[in-house]
């Protein structure tokens, strides 16, 4: 009987093995998501006073044709602006050696060979190209060696136009106020269906606007078209070269010498009252293509004056507003200098030094400005002040407290009478230097761009079973290991009765 027994059981077992394989072979399968890597890339904004290297990394499997794009990390590279290193032949490539080395550290290796690295040059660079295209075409010739010498994939060094980086600078700021694309709560991207933002920036060597516009625009090279997310975007952007923050400086100075004259000594309105400083006006003031207009002739470039503040505001305003021309239009409307724009609508962010200055005033005068009246209100108050008195307020802002006058004048001058903000659209300007974790410029939005045309990773997927069925395979799973189980003990008595010659 034992016998018997024993012959029983492999072809059961087999049986057990040959319901579970049908069961797997019949039983439905669900796809599983497998995430895929993040992917990088590498913007270095190559400004006029400073360069700063950007990380970005956004999911393999794009959305809507534009990667999901967040901040990795970001370095500030030592020394100038690239173009400061005119007639320095590989001081621009070294001074970008240790971000990159960090870039090198902070992406991981696997991905090294597949981030993309672009350095975008802006206004320094647009100048230096004016004066010297020799020593620009050089420059981006030596940091492109440079970037190629790392692991990443090198996609070009180029100057960019005002336009693009006026752009660049829009897709940031309404990227990062999720009025492309927002997360929605049943876990997919939605488009939000919000008005965008429109941006103001304001550098070292040039000023940004740019908004979205149903007006005609009348000038095509102030029109720009873009595609994210499915939706189209109708721009007016302008860059206005020579009216960033240091441009301006040299410009007001540059008209002071042209008004008074390039004697030993230079009054200055925007100056605090008794501060009195060392100008060498060959490479202070003349040294820039934005100030050529104004230089005297015959003129020595080796001379050096004593500039004294009398801290006046209305005089600062009159000399400030000669450095705009207001009187020349072909188009129906303009801004200044013969440029054309439509009337500013819906909200705009102000960011770099629209927000430094803004921040300035706030913390020195106690003016929160939200409008012409109160902006005007706070620059009188700011232009009135000692040095001293700015000093116990901003102690550590020493070396630019000489020049807040100047640029809370030009920035009055530029946002109203200029670009055109009056008490009620002023209201819709916020000034702000992050959203979130997230520094405001063009970078950002450059990489947005820019990412779309890179190719995404597929999502991996892995075949599964469903739960439900998981407890059938499993329940007949067990009894087959009890089966093999109790096989094998059989077995082993099956020999031993063998053995011992038992009787069938």
């Amino acid at each position: 009987m034992t016998i018997q027994y024993c012959q029983v059981v492999p072809p059961a077992v087999l049986l057990l093995l040959g319901i579970v394989g049908i069961l797997l072979v019949v039983l439905s399968t669900e796809e599983i998501k497998e995430p895929p890597e993040n992917m990088y890339g590498v913007v270095l904004d190559a400004g006029s006073s400073h360069t700063t290297m950007y990380v970005y990394k956004w999911p393999a499997d794009k959305q809507n044709g534009t990667g999901i794009v967040t901040e990795h990390s970001e370095c500030h590279v030592k020394g100038g602006g690239i173009s400061s290193y005119a007639d320095n032949r590989g001081g621009a490539a070294r001074s970008l050696e240790l971000c990159l080395e960090q870039a090198r550290k902070d992406i991981p290796r696997s991905r090294h060979h597949l981030t993309p690295v672009y350095l975008g040059a802006t206004a320094g660079m647009r100048l230096l190209n004016i004066t010297n295209p020799t020593e620009s075409q050089r420059i981006l010739e030596e940091v492109s060696v440079k970037l190629r010498s790392y692991p990443f994939r090198f996609r070009g060094a180029t100057i960019l136009s005002g336009q693009e980086e006026g752009a660049y600078g829009w897709v940031t700021v309404n990227y990062l106020l999720e009025n492309f694309v927002k997360y929605g709560f049943v876990g997919r991207w939605l488009s939000p269906g919000r008005d965008t933002v429109g941006a103001l920036d304001f550098g070292g060597a040039s000023t940004q606007i740019t908004f979205e516009t149903s007006a005609e625009v009348e000038n095509q090279d102030n029109a720009m078209e873009l595609r994210l997310y499915g939706r189209k975007h109708r721009l007016y952007t302008q860059s206005f070269l020579c009216y960033g923050r240091d441009q301006v400086l040299r410009k007001l100075m540059a008209h002071l010498v042209k008004t008074q004259g390039p004697g030993p000594v230079l009054s200055n309105p925007c100056y605090p009252a008794n501060v009195n400083a060392f100008v060498n006006l060959g490479k202070e003031v003349f040294d820039s293509p934005c100030t050529a207009e104004y230089r005297p002739t015959p003129f020595d470039p080796q001379l050096t004056v004593t500039v004294q503040g009398t801290g006046h505001y209305e005089h600062c305003l009159g000399n400030m507003s000669h450095i705009f021309t207001f009187d020349s239009c072909s188009y129906s409307k303009c801004s200044f200098d013969g440029v054309f724009q439509p009337n500013v609508t819906g909200s705009f962010m102000a960011f770099s030094a629209f927000f430094y200055t803004h921040s300035f005033l706030q913390r020195t005068t106690g003016i929160t400005v939200t409008s012409p009246s109160l902006m005007e209100q706070a620059t009188r108050s700011v232009c009135t002040m000692s040095f001293s008195e700015m000093l116990a307020k901003a102690p550590e802002q020493e070396q630019r407290l000489k020049d807040y006058c100047a640029v809370s004048v030009f920035m009055q001058v530029l946002m109203v009478r200029g670009y055109g903000f009056d008490e009620l659209s002023f209201h819709q300007v916020s000034f702000q230097k992050k959203a979130g974790d997230t520094s405001i410029g063009w970078a950002l939005g450059y990489m947005l761009t820019l990412s779309s045309l890179l190719p995404g990773e597929s999502i991996g997927l892995m075949k599964a079973l469903p739960p439900g069925p998981w407890a059938s395979v499993i329940f007949i799973f067990t009894l087959l290991l009890l089966a093999v189980l109790c096989y094998l003990l059989m077995m082993m008595t099956c020999q031993k009765k063998k053995g011992d010659g038992g009787v069938i």
